[in-house]
């Protein structure tokens, strides 16, 4: 415990973050029978939960908005959750389009409680250029575009690139996204020769409920869109990887030295271009194989992270491609397989690396909930699929 507040002093110091609203101070509690019937779940199985609550810092544009009667709701290319361990919830960020909203707060969903909480209530509503009609709230500090409460003042789809590193307690967020970032510099007074060069990365702590920039010096990567941020604990970090012309490689960064490292991937067999999934690809690690599991298109991807090497594994034509606005892909703790979520077809898949796998998956019990912007994770302390949605929420055992 000492080492981890010992870590984030530092990174506070080096990411010299402002102050934030105040973090909620209960957590809700689990509601009766919640938990008992999760158990009661046989493997194939599911259910219909019932309907969440909306708690949390709920500010007038979180209403203006009516997200304190539905949560969050997914965001065109903002689907992915990530799941927080030691809080056993699954955390939500990422902006729409452009339409109804373009909006930095961050959620969680409590499954025991039946509640998504909004941890980080929005700022003002910002635009598809960037930083909206009201830029009143926008502050540009150690050449960086943020909040006066801290957060993103420019946000970005979250595409794959979003994930949860759990030794140091923090959700990053690689906040990439077309805005004329100089032009907002100079629409706030800013100074445009002292802009921070790096890649946007952003990190939240959940239990202080507070954005932070992660600023690093170079070497570091570039910040296509849709790419893949996976936190890897054998590498002791978080893998970046896109392979277009914008970039064709997989970084690491590790936030105990708060540092990039290019993983030199396929270096030796020179393949890269061909054998690494592409742009907008879904993805998760399988910690048990080692592995970072990827479907782009028809194709599925392996990356070994022992010889950092990325093996096409082939096209599967009858299974749904991986398209980070269409597609979920999650790993199940439970049984070790890989789970495919259609938003459009409302169909899970499953996937096993070991034989290569594909198979789709028809659970026994009230189908998949028809709304159109529905969210998926899956829940490894209770080890179930979890389909939220609106407030409505489905839970499914996998069987091995």
């Amino acid at each position: 415990m000492h080492r981890r507040r010992a870590c984030l002093a530092a990174l506070a110091s080096a990411w010299a973050w402002p102050t934030a609203g105040q973090p909620p101070t209960n957590r809700p509690e689990p509601l009766p029978g919640v938990l008992d019937a999760l158990l009661g779940l046989r493997p194939n199985q599911c259910r219909v939960l019932g309907k969440a609550r909306v708690l949390g810092d709920i500010n007038e544009v979180a209403r203006r908005f009516g997200l304190h009667q539905t949560g969050p709701r997914s965001r065109n290319y903002s689907l992915k959750m990530v799941w927080a361990p030691e809080r056993k919830t699954a955390l939500f960020t990422g902006a729409n389009h452009g339409e109804p909203h373009r909006l930095n707060d961050v959620w969680e969903f409590d499954l025991a409680a039946m509640a998504w909480v909004l941890l980080y209530a929005p700022d003002k509503p910002r635009d598809h250029k960037g930083l909206g009609p009201d830029a009143s709230d926008v502050i540009y500090r150690d050449g960086i575009l943020m909040t006066e409460r801290g957060g993103p003042a420019i946000i970005g789809h979250t595409w794959s690139g979003l994930t949860y590193d759990p030794v140091r307690r923090l959700m990053l967020f690689m906040n990439t996204w077309p805005a004329d970032v100089e032009a907002a510099i100079q629409r706030v007074g800013g100074d445009v020769a002292v802009r921070y060069p790096g890649p946007p990365l952003w990190a939240f702590e959940p239990a202080a409920a507070r954005w932070m920039p992660v600023r690093t010096s170079a070497p570091f990567p570039k910040a296509p869109f849709g790419g893949l941020l996976e936190y890897v604990p054998e590498l002791q970090g978080s893998v970046w990887h896109m392979n277009n012309w914008q970039m064709r490689q997989t970084w690491l960064y590790k936030a105990d030295a708060n540092a990039w490292g290019d993983l030199a991937a396929n270096a030796d067999t020179r393949d890269f271009a061909r054998r690494a999934p592409k742009a907008e690809l879904v993805g998760y690690h399988d910690p048990k194989r080692r592995l970072l599991i990827a479907r782009q298109g028809r194709h599925t991807f392996h990356f070994d992270t022992r010889t950092r090497r990325w093996t096409d594994m082939g096209p599967a034509e009858a299974v749904p491609e991986g398209h980070d606005a269409r597609t979920t892909f999650c790993h199940d703790a439970g049984t070790g397989i890989g789970v495919l979520f259609d938003t459009v077809r409302r169909e899970l898949w499953s996937y096993r690396p070991n034989t290569g796998e594909w198979a789709l998956v028809k659970p026994e019990g009230p189908p998949i909930p028809t709304g159109l912007r529905p969210l998926f994770y899956v829940d490894h302390s209770r080890q179930v699929l979890v389909v939220i949605d609106d407030t409505t929420v489905w839970v499914h055992r996998l069987s091995d």
